[in-house]
């Protein structure tokens, strides 16, 4: 792959929060469920160029828990959409040797969908170059509320003490258990905010707004974002003299 980005300090993690589709079909004058469907080829874009350049974990924010809100039109196609793609990407999954991953509130998926996602889960398991995780009726605020829930049955039946509990609890017990934190979080259509995503794992990821709306997004917008991401500099709380 030619680009000047330093393969020896690619973020391991990666997280986009995929936002725009509902304004790019606007734009077009088509419905909503257009921009959706467009939308699928920025996420190949993404996937394919993370596995070329080596990142490891790569986690797309493709439903949230307030997105059931929506217009049922626009949910109902979004849950077909998901099932028709996820059949139509299975082969290319497997060529690139991706395994696919799913968190969030799963039960609350249309059975159709539910299944489907169990399948191309379970067919890719063994796949070993990447992790990518979709982000599916998910909220953080949601799942660290469970991650308390279940610290503290562990408390009540003495498994754990009190004094012991520390960040490696919460790791091990939050749905993103196998993956390392996020290094690069990328939002793209202009909006700056984190919408409930991932809350504790980006405690210390580098933050990337862009412009672009997610059905425009294509490698060379990835590439910027990871370039621009390998130009900071990380302290973690040090000075830059500590480094």
């Amino acid at each position: 792959m030619n680009t000047t980005i330093d393969l020896h300090n690619l973020p391991q993690h990666v997280a986009v929060i995929m936002d725009g589709n509902g304004r790019w079909a606007k734009k077009q004058g088509l419905m909503r469920v257009r921009g959706h469907e467009k939308g699928a080829q920025a996420v190949r874009d993404t996937v394919e160029t993370c596995a070329e350049l080596g990142i490891k974990n790569l986690t797309l924010y493709a439903f949230s828990t307030e997105n059931w809100k929506r217009p049922k039109l626009e949910v109902d196609t979004l849950m077909k959409l998901l099932v028709s793609s996820l059949r139509k990407e299975l082969p290319t999954l497997q060529k690139n040797n991706i395994s696919l991953k799913a968190v969030g509130s799963l039960q609350l998926l249309p059975i159709s969908a539910k299944k489907q996602l169990d399948e191309v889960i379970e067919a890719t398991s063994h796949n070993s170059r990447m992790n990518l995780t979709l982000a599916l009726s998910y909220g953080s605020r949601e799942e660290l509320i469970a991650v308390i829930k279940k610290v503290a049955s562990k408390v009540k039946t003495n498994e754990i003490d009190v004094e012991d509990i520390d960040q490696d609890t919460i790791n091990n017990l939050l749905y993103t258990n196998y993956m390392p934190d996020v290094d690069l979080l990328i939002r793209t259509s202009g909006e700056q905010r984190i919408s409930n995503f991932l809350l504790w794992q980006i405690a210390y990821a580098e933050l990337y707004f862009t412009e672009v709306l997610w059905p425009d997004f294509r490698k060379e917008h990835l590439i910027e974002a990871i370039e621009n991401y390998q130009n900071r500099e990380r302290r973690f709380g040090k000075t830059s003299e500590q480094l």
